[in-house]
C-alpha cells in the first residue's frame, strides 16, 4: 500500500468521481491535509467530511478553474491553512463533446482554460511553495488516451489532453533539479459520475454502462478507486525518481493496428 503519510495534498476536480477517489484514497493512506475543490459546495462539503472521517484534516475552496485568480486561491488557501503543499493533483476537465464542425470558440476557450491553463497555473504556485520550504514534491495530471487523437466529437478536449501530456514531461524536465516529480496518467474510459451525464446528454440506452463492460476485454471499465490507488503511488516516495512518465491506463494498448473497432475498448 502506497503511503502519503503526514503529506498536504490538494486535488482538484474532488468533488466526484475520480478525484474525489484520489482525496479520499490520500487521506486513507495517512495524508495530513486534503485540500479539496470544485464547483459544487455542497458535494465538496460532503467529500471534506469523509476525508476528515479519515484521519486527515481537510479543507473545501470553491473555484472555477475557467478563471485564472480563482486558481491561484485554490494553492493560497493551502498556503495559509498548512504553509506548505507535497502533492497536487490535476484531476478536474472539463469532458464536453464537440466535432471540428461544431466546436465554438468560446467552447474552445474554455476547455482549453480548465484542462491545459488552470493545470499549468496550479503546478506554478505549488512549485513556488515546494521551492520555498525544499519539499521534493510531487504532481501528478490526468491525461486521456484521447490525448494521442481521440474520436471527431472530441475535437478540443483532445487537444487539451495532447497540450497537458506534453506539459506534464516539459515540467518534469524543469523541476527535476529541484527533486519535484511530474507524471501522467492517460486514462482510458472510465466510470464516473460525469461520464453519466455525457452519455445521456448524447441519447445512449439506459443500459450503456452493461454494454460497454460485457464488450470491454476485462469484462468492466476503469473504476475512479482503480485509478486513485495508482495517483497516490505517484504521489508517494515509493515511485521513487520517476518523473516525465506518462502511463497508460487503459484496457486498449496503444499503438496497435489496425485498432480494434469495439464499443469499450478504451
Amino acid at each position: 500500500m502506497a503511503c502519503v503519510k503526514d503529506k498536504i495534498i490538494i486535488v482538484t476536480g474532488s468533488t466526484s468521481g475520480v478525484g474525489e477517489a484520489c482525496a479520499l484514497d490520500a487521506a486513507t493512506n495517512g495524508a495530513a491535509g486534503v485540500l479539496i475543490t470544485g464547483r459544487n459546495s455542497e458535494r465538496g462539503e460532503a467529500v471534506r467530511s469523509r476525508v476528515e472521517a479519515l484521519g486527515a484534516e481537510a479543507i473545501f475552496v470553491a473555484a472555477e478553474l475557467a478563471d485564472a485568480d480563482q486558481c491561484r486561491n485554490i494553492v493560497a488557501q493551502c498556503d495559509a491553512k498548512w504553509g506548505r503543499v507535497d502533492g497536487l493533483v490535476n484531476c478536474a476537465a472539463d469532458t464536453n463533446r464537440g466535432t471540428i464542425e461544431e466546436t465554438t470558440v468560446e467552447f474552445w476557450d474554455n476547455q482549453m482554460n480548465v484542462n491545459v491553463r488552470a493545470p499549468f497555473l496550479l503546478t506554478q504556485d505549488c512549485v513556488k511553495i515546494m521551492q520555498r520550504e525544499k519539499i521534493a514534491g510531487s504532481i501528478v495530471n490526468i491525461l486521456s488516451v484521447a490525448g494521442f487523437c481521440g474520436m471527431d466529437i472530441l475535437c478540443s478536449y483532445s487537444t487539451t489532453k495532447g497540450a497537458l501530456r506534453t506539459l506534464t514531461k516539459n515540467n518534469a524536465n524543469a523541476l527535476r533539479r529541484h527533486r519535484i516529480r511530474v507524471n501522467g496518467i492517460n486514462l482510458g474510459w472510465t466510470d464516473t459520475p460525469a461520464e453519466h451525464i455525457v452519455q445521456a446528454a448524447q441519447g445512449s440506452p439506459d443500459d450503456w454502462l452493461e454494454q460497454a463492460e460485457q464488450a470491454s476485454p476485462f469484462g468492466r471499465l476503469l473504476k475512479p478507486d482503480d485509478v486513485a490507488k495508482l495517483v497516490t503511488y505517484l504521489l508517494s516516495s515509493e515511485s521513487g525518481i520517476l518523473t516525465g512518465s506518462c502511463i497508460d491506463y487503459s484496457q486498449r494498448v496503444m499503438g496497435v493496428f489496425p485498432p480494434e473497432d469495439a464499443v469499450g475498448t478504451w
